[in-house]
C-alpha cells in the first residue's frame, strides 16, 4: 500500500481544501500512511503538517513572518487581519513586497524545498492540489516529480495563466497571457507582469514529469491546451466526492427544528466561503431571482438562506435573506442542506463546486448557472435545472417550477440522492485515486 503526501494551501478552509482533507481521512481509513502539508494548519491533526517558512530566515525575517502568519491564519475570525498581516510580511522581506509591486507572482518560499525532509518516513506518491495561496515554491516542482511520482489535482486555473484562478471570456492564457483584461481577479496583481508570469511557469513545467487530474471535463479540456500539457505523463478526470455518512437526507421538520428554521418556509439555500465580494460566485444574481420569486408568488415564508459569510437579516419584495456565517463542521453543515427546499448556485465561473455535489448528495434539487463543470454534476430536469449566466429571470422561474410542484420537487430530490451515490461517493473517488497511484508506481 503506497504512503502518501498530499499537499494543499490548508487543511481546513473552501472547496478545495475540504477535498485533500477528506481524500487524507479516506486514505488512513484504508489503511494507508497518508500525511497533509499545508501552508496555512488549523487543525491539530498530527498526520497534518505545517511547510515551514522560517527556514533559512535570519532572526528578524522568522519574529516578523511568525507574526504576521498568526494574523493572517485568523481572518475568519477577525477580518482585516490577513491585510495586517500581509502588511507585516512584508517588513520580515523585502523581497515579497517588490515582487507584489511589480506584479510578479512570489515563489520565494523556501519551505518547499524540505518539504519531504518533515516527513516520518519517504511517501511513494506525491499529491499536490492548490499551489497558488502564498505557502508553494512553483519552481521545486520539477525536482519533485524527479524524485517521486507527482499528480496535480486542479482545482481551477491557475498554473495555466499569469496570475488568475478563472479567466472567465480571455483566452489569452493559450497563448502567453499580456495585456491582461483583469489584474484583480483572485488571485490579484498590481500591475501587468502576466506575460512574465505565464513564461516562467512555461519554463518550470518543461523540467517536469506530471499525472494530472481535475474533477471536470471542462478544466481537463483547459489543461490540454495550456502551458502544462507538454509535460503531462498521464491525465485523467476524477469528480469529487463526498462523505454519504455525512450528506444524506433527513427528516426536513426535524432538521429545521433543530436550526430554528420555520416548519412552513420556502426555503433556498446558497453556501459558500465568502459570499458578497466573491467575484466567481454571482450573489447579485441570486438575490435578484429571490426577490422575483416572493414577488409573483406573493408568498411571505420565501426564506433564503445564504451559508458561508455574516450580515444583517434582508427583506427583499417579501422574501427573507439570512446569512449564517461559515461553518467548517460537516454535520452541521449538512444540515442546512436537509432543511433547504432547493439549493441555488449563480456563479460567472466554476470548476467543479463541492456545494453542490453536497447538495444532490442530501436529496436537494439545484438551480444552477451552466458554467464550468456544473453540467457534468446537475443533470438538467433530472436533478435540477441549469440556467444561463447573470439571467435572475430564468434561475426565478426555475424556483417557480420547483416551489409550485412538490411532485416534481421530490421526484428531482430522489433522483438527485440516488444519482450522488452513484457517481460522488468520496469512497468511490478515493479508491480511483488508489488505484491510480498504484499504476503509476508500477510503471515506474
Amino acid at each position: 500500500m503506497p504512503n502518501i503526501l498530499q499537499v494543499n494551501t490548508a487543511d481546513q478552509r473552501g472547496g478545495a481544501e475540504t477535498v485533500a482533507w477528506n481524500l487524507h481521512r479516506a486514505y488512513r481509513h484504508k489503511g494507508h500512511a497518508s500525511w497533509l502539508a499545508v501552508g496555512y494548519k488549523r487543525t491539530k491533526d498530527p498526520n497534518v503538517l505545517a511547510i515551514s517558512q522560517l527556514v533559512t530566515r535570519n532572526v528578524w525575517q522568522r519574529r516578523w513572518r511568525t507574526f504576521g502568519m498568526a494574523l493572517s491564519s485568523l481572518d475568519q475570525k477577525v477580518t482585516g487581519l490577513k491585510r495586517l498581516g500581509s502588511k507585516l510580511l512584508a517588513v520580515a522581506e523585502p523581497q515579497h513586497f517588490f515582487a507584489w509591486w511589480q506584479g510578479v507572482e512570489d515563489f520565494e518560499f523556501p519551505g518547499t524545498w524540505r518539504l519531504l525532509e518533515s516527513l516520518p518516513e519517504r511517501p511513494d506518491i506525491v499529491h499536490c492540489h492548490n499551489l497558488h495561496g502564498g505557502y508553494f515554491d512553483l519552481r521545486a516542482l520539477p525536482l519533485l516529480s524527479r524524485k517521486i511520482p507527482t499528480v496535480l489535482t486542479l482545482h481551477d486555473a491557475w498554473l495555466l495563466s499569469g496570475h488568475c484562478a478563472h479567466s472567465f471570456d480571455c483566452e489569452r492564457w493559450k497563448t502567453g497571457c499580456g495585456r491582461c483584461p483583469d489584474l484583480s481577479i483572485y488571485p490579484a496583481v498590481l500591475r501587468d507582469a502576466t506575460a512574465s508570469n505565464w513564461e516562467r511557469k512555461r519554463e518550470i513545467y518543461s523540467k517536469g514529469k506530471l499525472y494530472v487530474a481535475t474533477p471536470s471535463r471542462w478544466l481537463m479540456r483547459k489543461v490540454e491546451q495550456s502551458i502544462l500539457a507538454p509535460s503531462i505523463v498521464e491525465a485523467r478526470v476524477i469528480p469529487n466526492g463526498v462523505d454519504l455518512s455525512v450528506f444524506h437526507p433527513a427528516r426536513k421538520e426535524e432538521v429545521r427544528s433543530i436550526l430554528g428554521i420555520p416548519s412552513d418556509a420556502r426555503m433556498l439555500l446558497f453556501a459558500a466561503n465568502g459570499i458578497r465580494a466573491n467575484v466567481f460566485k454571482d450573489y447579485r444574481t441570486m438575490r435578484s431571482a429571490v426577490a422575483l420569486v416572493a414577488s409573483r408568488l406573493r408568498d411571505p415564508n420565501v426564506l433564503f438562506v445564504a451559508l458561508g459569510e455574516k450580515g444583517p437579516p434582508e427583506r427583499v419584495e417579501g422574501a427573507r435573506v439570512q446569512f449564517v456565517p461559515y461553518e467548517q463542521n460537516p454535520e452541521a453543515v449538512a444540515r442546512y442542506y436537509q432543511a433547504a427546499d432547493i439549493y441555488l448556485h449563480a456563479a460567472r465561473a466554476e470548476n467543479f463546486p463541492l456545494t453542490v455535489t453536497e447538495a444532490l448528495a442530501c436529496g436537494v434539487p439545484v438551480v444552477a448557472t451552466n458554467v464550468g463543470g456544473i453540467p457534468e454534476q446537475v443533470e438538467n430536469g433530472r436533478t435540477g435545472f441549469l440556467v444561463p449566466p447573470s439571467n435572475a429571470q430564468a434561475m426565478a422561474e426555475a424556483v417557480e417550477t420547483l416551489l409550485s410542484d412538490d411532485g416534481l420537487r421530490r421526484k428531482l430530490s430522489a433522483q438527485a440522492t440516488r444519482d450522488a451515490s452513484e457517481r460522488f461517493d468520496l469512497d468511490r473517488q478515493a479508491d480511483k485515486y488508489l488505484e491510480w497511484y498504484q499504476g503509476i508506481l508500477e510503471s515506474s
